[in-house]
């Protein structure tokens, strides 16, 4: 073992317990039939307290940057069990444990043994077993190690994913899961074959320690798959909107917030395996991420399903992240230390900065979905009265993922606007300064998708009779959600821990030793801007408490709002999800491709008619399942010998065989 001193003399222990502990959270609930609710209590406890051993292992690795390892030497065919713990892997840990310990908590109000016997158990022990395997994930620096955890997180997100297997959208939902990540686990096996042909060995080679010519393109390529479909990259994304929306909450949460960054970790320390990665490597990945920027968002803002916009919103984050892996890449490629550094550090900050207000999302839309029944946008309405802190805590994550200062989806975009404006003035052919109006497009298309999910959702009046019943949840589900939105607040006025922890990580990877005037904090004023954000939100603080003040002060009048010449207006009138995003839809019709049927109005007194809006996925259900159909069409014609007779298996063994003989001299 490799020891330094430091805050935690063994981390790798330390972590390697926490994720122990996690995975073992769910066994007593197995055994406690008897007493139902009591294990999901035993595994939250469990679960909370591992989870900050592990948060305190992870900071303490980033702010003394340094690498430990592990190496248990057994004699398996694979070679030596290597765990060790770098700044890179550190702070991916970080949303590990912190969601894993927050979906703990909520679970007990969200999904309580006690009313839920059949589900439970099994859904608290993979809950446990999927953030255990990705911890396990990160620290494996064996071929045959990492993929078994990636296989273990694998199967128990499908475990998690189809717990109401008896709804058909679910089993469909779960089946695309399945073949896309299994897909990409191929990918996987690719390149770990190719890495081990390379080096002699399963054991991950040290970092910029290959030959960016020895192969190196099919490596990329196969990890491009692997970890591009679990990350969401298009077009690799097409498991992650059915997914998202059909898991429990707090499993979207885990899923969208985390699981979707061991694709970006993946990605990250197989590119810097190579001495120098090849320009082309980032000018491909800058293409797939801005993609994933503007149709993530497009297809987001064309949603009714809460939890389906939220999920695809979640390709445009992914997006961003790869736009800044994809520079940094570049600037690694042609020796331009400063902007491989600032791009990097923008891009694990926003994947940090993701992995807080994305699961406060999803938590919050349990809430949502808790109080109305539904996932339908268009059948809430009003829920700001009955959820005053749910509606306020998912006001400030719509504001953080619309990268709105002053909170925190802000800092990480900002760091990538600063780094494609400014190094593209150097350069001979400012192209990269393209990337910040792209930036810029899906901003905007996000900020409209969010007011429509917001204003749809807590605002105007109750579309339902089970809206207008909503009540506040409990503090199981409130505590999570409240601790999320405090983070989100104190670091998009205080980004500088986070920036620290993303620097250090970036500087990790990187082929050069990092000097003080690439750092973020000599380039970017943190300071003035920590002022300025401060100031603005003092000011909007005291704005709202003297306007409510002023409010409670007025008397209280009741009157008729004017009803636009209806006699008497209904809920039904307000604007809905679909009309409040029309213009966006149409703009992008060709990209979204939603399914419309839209009624003939004739005559003076017209017939009651109904109007559909359904958005599609688009390289789904119009690319690959034709594809796959033409393909099963195709072969039909094979199941005719598969017919069970016995006798006519046997003349078929016996016809192959006497060709053969024929064939083979």
């Amino acid at each position: 073992m490799i020891f330094d001193s430091g805050i935690f003399p063994d981390p790798v222990i330390c972590l390697c317990a926490a994720a122990g502990t996690i995975a073992l959270s769910g066994f007593p609930g197995l055994f406690l039939s008897r007493s139902p609710g009591t294990g999901q209590r035993v595994a939250a406890l469990l679960s909370v307290l591992a989870s900050l051993t592990g948060l305190a292992a992870a900071v303490g690795l980033l702010l003394v940057p340094r690498s430990e390892t592990w190496l248990l030497d057994w004699n398996l065919p694979f070679g030596p069990c290597e765990l060790a713990a770098d700044p890179l892997s550190a702070l991916f840990l970080i949303p590990v444990f912190l969601i894993c310990g927050c979906g703990s908590l909520y679970a007990l109000a969200y999904w309580p043994g006690e009313a839920n016997r059949r589900t439970e158990p099994a859904l608290t022990f993979f809950f446990g077993l999927l953030s255990a395997s990705m911890a396990f994930l990160l620290l494996a620096r064996n071929g045959v190690l990492f993929l078994s955890a990636w296989e273990i997180m694998a199967i128990s997100g499908w475990f998690l994913l189809v717990t109401e297997h008896r709804e058909t959208e679910v089993r469909k939902a779960g089946i695309v899961y399945l073949v896309a990540t299994h897909t990409g686990t191929v990918g996987l096996f690719i390149l770990f074959a190719q890495l081990r042909a390379a080096t002699g060995t399963f054991v991950f080679p040290p970092l910029h320690s290959l030959d960016p010519a020895a192969g190196a393109s099919v490596m990329f390529l196969a990890a491009l798959i692997g970890f591009g479909a679990k990350s969401g990259l298009m077009p690799f994304h097409i498991w992650l909107p059915s997914a998202h929306a059909n898991a429990p909450s707090h499993v979207s949460a885990l899923l969208s917030g985390v699981m979707l960054k061991m694709g970006v970790y993946g990605m990250l320390r197989t590119l810097f395996f190579f001495r120098a990665p090849l320009p082309w490597w980032g000018i491909l990945l800058l293409v797939l991420g801005g993609a994933s920027t503007v149709l993530g968002i497009v297809f987001a803002s064309a949603q009714r399903d809460v939890k389906r916009l939220l999920a695809c919103s979640s390709i445009e984050n992914i997006g961003i992240i790869y736009l800044g892996i994809g520079a940094g890449v570049y600037a690694t490629a042609t020796g331009n230390a400063p902007l491989a550094l600032l791009c990097l550090a923008g891009a694990l900050l926003h994947a940090l900065n993701h992995s807080l207000f994305k699961p406060l999302l999803f938590l919050g839309s349990g809430a949502i979905i808790h109080a109305a029944g539904t996932r339908e946008l268009d059948r809430m309405g009003g829920l700001s009265r009955r959820l005053p802190w749910t509606s306020a805590f998912f006001l400030v994550g719509s504001v953080a993922i619309c990268g709105l200062p002053p909170l925190n989806g802000f800092a990480g975009e900002f760091l990538l606007y600063f780094s494609f404006l400014s190094e593209a003035r150097s350069a001979p052919v400012p192209w990269m300064a393209l990337l910040a109006p792209l930036l810029a497009l899906a901003g905007g298309i996000a900020v409209a998708s969010f007011v429509k999910a917001y204003g749809v959702a807590f605002l105007g009046a109750p579309r339902t009779q089970k809206a207008a019943r909503g009540h506040e949840s409990k503090w199981p589900m409130l505590a999570p959600m409240a601790l999320l939105a405090f983070l989100c607040i104190l670091f998009g006025v205080y980004p500088q821990p986070l920036v620290r922890l993303a620097e250090s990580a970036a500087g990790s990877v990187l082929p050069w030793p990092i000097v003080p005037e690439w750092r973020v904090a000599s380039r970017i004023p943190l300071e003035f801007l920590t002022g300025v954000w401060a100031f603005l939100l003092g000011g909007c603080l005291l704005a709202g408490i003297l306007y409510f003040r002023r409010i409670r002060a007025l008397p209280v009048a009741a009157s008729e709002t004017w009803g636009c010449g209806y006699l008497a207006p209904t809920p039904r009138m307000q604007y809905t999800g679909a009309s409040f995003s029309e213009i966006l839809t149409g703009l992008f019709a060709g990209a979204v491709r939603p399914s419309e049927n839209v009624p003939a109005i004739e005559g003076p007194t017209p017939h009651a008619s109904h109007y559909r809006f359904s958005p599609t996925e688009s390289l789904l259900e119009r690319g690959i399942l034709p594809a796959l159909s033409w393909v099963a069409g195709s072969f039909s014609l094979l199941r005719r010998f598969q017919h069970g007779q016995m006798n006519v298996y046997m003349l078929y063994i016996f016809v192959t065989l006497f060709l053969l003989m024929i064939w083979v001299p």
